[in-house]
C-alpha cells in the first residue's frame, strides 16, 4: 500500500460500520418489497408490465 492510500483509507473503525449513502433518482414507480430467498440468492417479484424496463435497486437496511 502505498503513502497516498493509508492517507485516505477510514480508520478501521469506519470501516466495519454501516455507512449510508443518500440517492437521488427520478422515476415512474416505486415499489417497496423485501428480498425472498431463493436458493443461494435473494428474489424481488415485480409486476409483469415492468419486464423489459430498466429499474434500480437500493439497498434500504
Amino acid at each position: 500500500m502505498t503513502d497516498n492510500e493509508q492517507q485516505h483509507r477510514p480508520p478501521a473503525d469506519e470501516e466495519t460500520s454501516a455507512q449510508k449513502a443518500k440517492f437521488e433518482v427520478y422515476g415512474e414507480e416505486m415499489i417497496e418489497k423485501v428480498v425472498k430467498l431463493s436458493g443461494n440468492s435473494g428474489r424481488v417479484y415485480l409486476p409483469p408490465d415492468w419486464v423489459g424496463k430498466t429499474v434500480k435497486i437500493i439497498r434500504i437496511d
